[in-house]
């Protein structure tokens, strides 16, 4: 690019700021000038490094020849960033040293167009917040310089599987585009721009709440981030709390335990098997119930059913229940007022409870259900030419929903795959699942959404979650193990090398080193005129050091005339 004439009278700068271990952020170029014809290129540079290059495209795509080492395979850009404008560049697990300022040009074989500046700043810090399960709230901090301009937007999202809005200022709270599942459930301070304290209160929180929170400020033409990351607890059961109070005093009153027996009895647990299609949660009573009574079930999360007027009132239930959940005809006049949810998760496990009320808004009867789906656990051998992850739910999903699936743990969260507008989203995977993935045909108007994995290894092993996004919502946790198997058969070792460890000892390291995965064991194998390739064990501090031999199978010659298939 030397020659160039670099003209930056456009150029607008701008502060960045965004707490490490964040998963991408966004740094904004918006060009609204004419695109140049001939060989036109978009470059983002760092003048304090060398190279001095951070992201690089042309018409056909990027060129990455010259992109400094410290950025590889760590940025991304829309593919149709010449044709739209929208020259963004994402930067992904940004660290300490990402600090800088970056430049963002177009370019054509005659000058190079300055457009944006920005400077960013990536801080090491992060706040987090513990609360339990049952706290009528929970407060998450956010607080800048005070006297903030009346145009500024705060934003609040969690970043658990993709960005979900969770509450808006501008000029007031704005809930239009609000999550669903933060709906009646979020409030900011007064008088917030007069104080800078940006703080969300979260009402009811419960452990799906958990995760990374982000409260972002748009303040003139700067972005400040400020990162919070949240953990709801399970509390001690309080019936578990009130049973062991009352053990205590059976020992002096025997007599105790019989007067609360009702209480004990007032929550019902069902337990059921991942993967059944379908769970019923029992309340019944023999009490006369009036015919313009109302039946509501709710959980922590907000409504689940509710039956008025001779009909459902599906307009009222929450995103994650509807079309999964209903109740028998002429529950009235039986007094059958269970509740049937189809193809229920791990993410239902919450205690319902169900409540009849009467004309005036009395409550005639109430009756908690405590409901628990086990884990959905997947194993599988390291090997195998695929496993599947398996999702089946409600069919004939909205055609504009977006299916993802991430990796949550081990971190960092990686996204594994994305179906959107009727196809798969390759450039949103990480690379590490890219030509790995596949999802059924039809899978909105089917309802299954099982996720194929081609090739597992260890290192896939973890917890993956499956979220539908859409006017109705779905959700799927799923724990993945793959195993690592070892073989072991005679053969005559046609190296002939002298003393090294026996068998059993070498097993016995074996065994050590390839425990998750076979991180601390590295192989180097070395090809020479011998029928089978050396490998050479170094014992230094009881340890076997060498270097990582990345094949799918291989050898492994021992001194003593034997050798391991693994």
């Amino acid at each position: 690019m030397t020659g160039f004439v670099v003209v930056s009278q456009h150029a607008l700068t701008m502060l960045l700021e965004v707490n490490k271990g964040v998963e991408s952020v966004l740094l904004p170029c918006q060009y609204s000038g004419i695109i140049p014809e001939i060989n036109p290129i978009v470059m983002w540079t760092r003048y304090d490094l060398n190279p001095k290059s951070v992201h690089l495209q042309r018409e056909g795509g990027d060129d990455l020849g010259e992109q400094n080492q410290h950025y590889r395979g760590r940025t991304s850009m829309r593919p149709d960033a010449l044709d739209t404008g929208d020259f963004s560049l994402t930067l992904r697990n940004p660290e300490l040293t990402d600090s800088g300022n970056y430049t963002c040009s177009l370019a054509d074989i005659k000058e190079e167009l300055r457009w944006t500046d920005i400077q960013l700043e990536v801080k090491d810090q992060q706040v987090e917040v513990k609360v339990e399960e049952g706290s009528e709230s929970v407060l998450l901090p956010c607080k800048t310089k005070p006297d903030l301009p009346e145009d500024t937007r705060v934003e609040w999202t969690c970043s658990d599987l993709e960005l979900i809005l969770v509450h808006v200022y501008s000029n007031g709270d704005h809930i239009k585009n609000q999550d669903g599942v933060y709906r009646d459930r979020t409030r900011m301070n007064k008088d917030l721009l007069k104080t800078g304290d940006l703080s969300l209160t979260l009402k009811y929180p419960t452990e799906r709440d958990s995760g990374e929170y982000i409260c972002t400020i748009y303040r003139d033409k700067d972005i400040l981030r400020q990162k919070v990351v949240l953990q709801v607890k399970e509390p001690f059961p309080s019936w578990a709390t009130a049973l062991l109070v009352l053990l205590v005093l059976l020992v002096v009153s025997g007599g105790l335990l019989f007067h609360f027996r009702h209480y004990f009895m007032s929550v019902y647990k069902v337990e059921v098997e991942e993967g059944v299609k379908s769970v019923q949660l029992p309340c019944k009573t023999t009490v006369h119930i009036p015919e313009d009574a109302k039946v509501e079930w709710r959980n922590s999360y907000g409504t689940v059913h509710v039956y008025q007027n001779g009909s459902d009132q599906t307009q009222e239930q929450h995103q994650i229940f509807q079309s999964r959940t209903n109740m028998k005809r002429n529950l009235l006049k039986t007094g059958d007022l269970s509740l049937t949810m189809k193809y229920p998760t791990d993410g239902d496990n919450y205690t319902y409870t169900c409540t009849v009320y009467s004309r005036e808004g009395n409550i005639l009867m109430q009756k908690k259900v405590l409901l628990h789906v086990r884990d959905c656990q997947v194993e599988v051998e390291e090997g195998a030419e695929s496993v599947q992850l398996p999702f089946k739910t409600t069919q004939n999903l909205p055609e504009e929903a977006k299916v993802v699936w991430k990796r949550k743990e081990p971190k960092p969260v990686m996204m594994v795959h994305v179906y959107q507008d009727t196809t798969d989203q390759p450039e949103e995977q990480h690379q590490v699942y890219r030509d790995r993935t596949k999802m059924n045909e039809d899978l909105l108007k089917t309802g299954d959404l099982s996720l194929t994995l081609k090739h597992p290894t260890e290192r896939d092993s973890g917890e993956y979650r499956c979220r539908v996004y859409s006017e109705i919502k779905r959700y799927k946790r799923v724990l993945l193990r793959v195993r690592v198997s070892m073989k072991v058969s005679a053969a005559v070792d046609p190296l002939n090398c002298d003393r090294g460890l026996t068998l059993e000892e070498t097993l016995s390291t074996f065994q050590q080193l390839l425990h998750h995965g076979g991180r601390s064991l590295t192989v180097t194998a070395r090809n020479d005129e011998m029928q089978y390739p050396r490998i050479h064990f170094i014992q230094n501090s009881n340890k076997a050091v060498a270097e990582e031999h990345k094949v799918a199978e291989f050898e492994i010659l021992l001194f003593l005339g034997h050798k391991i298939n693994f």
